[in-house]
């Protein structure tokens, strides 16, 4: 089996008309040379998100937790009280920083470096997709 060319515009075309077809409403594909996003706007129009640039202290550029899969956001555990305010805070490697929810799994999100949780980046309990921003982590330097 020969590997899809994602760069040939005519792939693309026949991709986003299959999943017109299909009724759905996007796919994301990760490779080592690149990735291809489609996203379908219905009715309502594409939906974009705008988020202000903030200028920011030379150093290493912040790492960004991105959700592991489709489902809905949870920056705390649904059954620990809700702490205000508590960003910015120190974290490890390995500390869970927040949950996407299937149903009723908890999926948890590691923070995968050490480093200071400076942002939440999606709303708790917004529908994510894979791969959307959820966390901005700022690195030592």
């Amino acid at each position: 089996m020969s590997a899809i060319d994602f760069s040939d515009p005519a792939t693309v075309a026949f991709l986003t008309d299959a999943l017109t077809a299909a009724g759905v409403e996007g796919l994301e594909i990760s490779l080592p040379g690149g990735q291809l996003r489609i996203v379908m706007s219905g009715e309502g129009g594409a939906r974009i998100g705008i988020e202000e640039a903030t200028l920011r202290a030379p150093g290493p550029a912040p790492v960004v937790v991105k959700a592991t899969m489709a489902g809905h956001f949870c920056a705390e555990h649904p059954a620990a009280p809700a702490v205000p305010g508590n960003l910015p805070r120190s974290v490890s490697a390995a500390d869970i920083i927040g949950f996407v929810r299937v149903g009723h799994v908890l999926l948890p999100l590691r923070a995968g470096r050490s480093g200071v949780l400076m942002r939440l980046l999606a709303t708790p309990g917004a529908l994510v997709s894979f791969g959307d921003p959820l966390f901005e982590i700022e690195l030592p330097s």
